[in-house]
């Protein structure tokens, strides 16, 4: 059974820091790139960084972008989004999904093949 679940949400105050992980089971990432989304309550779902199978390429969203890093270790099938400098606006839940291809492209969710259960990240005060 293929399957990703994220962890490491939880509560945070404004400016700090979070780790979330995204481990697979049922099947190796080493051939996926791998998306990190998030739904905000009222909101849709977006894309907000993407890996490339490799670890070779990232990119982020422009809201998030100087703030949250990707990254990847296939050795333990598990990919990660280091957050900082967390806003209240942060707060959502997120997910994990792996892409059907190597490098990343858009984040039409059509293209992702398996999703997590989501994670929720609550910024607040």
């Amino acid at each position: 059974q293929l399957q990703l679940v994220e962890s490491g949400g939880g509560l945070v105050q404004p400016g700090g820091s979070l780790r979330l992980s995204c481990a697979a089971s049922g099947f190796t990432l080493d051939y996926y790139a791998i998306a990190w989304f998030r739904q905000a309550p009222g909101k849709e779902r977006e894309g907000i960084s993407c890996i490339s199978a490799s670890g070779g390429s990232t990119n982020y969203a422009d809201s998030v972008k100087g703030r949250f890093t990707i990254s990847r270790d296939n050795a333990k099938n598990t990919v990660y989004l280091q957050m900082n400098r967390l806003k209240p606006e942060d707060t959502a839940v997120y997910y994990c999904a792996a892409r059907s291809r190597f490098i990343c492209g858009s984040y039409h969710e059509p293209d992702f093949h398996s999703w997590g259960q989501g994670t929720q990240v609550t910024v607040s005060s």
